[in-house]
């Protein structure tokens, strides 16, 4: 049951999140609220990791935290169409496994330390978005055209993701 103590916590945490990410950002990550009249809504730009099909590439997403945050994970979403991604829901939806409600996995795929716990933040997210980045996770796709391209035609697959970069970049 939420309380308005509970939403005061989760306010004060992303707070704290906040000022810890103005004081030291990882490289390549830009996150904040969206608002300065809402905390659970953010808005992030991640670059595109170093030596990987996405170097270059600048991706927007959001972040929406639950007023139970950090009890329950937030959910991360990338500009819809704007990345192609195995593990990105055509939708732009993140799926990771820091993302998932913690606990056991009802389809056994992860164990529960893989899960979200209330220890996690927006950094640790951040920087296991742009891990997944890195190294997409096409046993557990989200889109599967994605993970069958990556798979089958890993040459088409990095045209593919580098023509979006010059199309976002108005190149194209």
């Amino acid at each position: 049951m939420l309380t308005k103590t509970s939403g005061i916590t989760a306010q004060k945490r992303l707070l704290k999140e906040y000022k810890q990410l103005i004081k030291e950002s990882p490289e390549g990550i830009v996150a904040y609220p969206t608002s300065d009249h809402n905390l659970f809504e953010w808005t992030c730009f991640l670059e595109g990791p170093k030596d990987t099909v996405y170097e270059n590439g600048v991706y927007v997403a959001t972040l929406k935290f639950p007023k139970d945050y950090p009890l329950s994970p937030p959910e991360m979403r990338f500009v819809p169409g704007s990345i192609l991604h195995p593990n990105v829901y055509k939708d732009g939806l993140v799926c990771i496994s820091i993302l998932h409600q913690p606990g056991d996995d009802p389809n056994q795929y992860e164990s529960a330390e893989e899960r979200w716990s209330p220890v996690q933040s927006v950094e640790k997210i951040l920087l296991s978005v742009m891990s997944m980045l890195n190294e997409p996770n096409i046993e557990s796709g989200a889109n599967i055209d994605a993970c069958k391209l990556y798979r089958d035609y890993p040459k088409e697959y990095e045209q593919v993701i580098k023509q979006g970069i010059r199309k976002s970049l108005g190149l194209e």
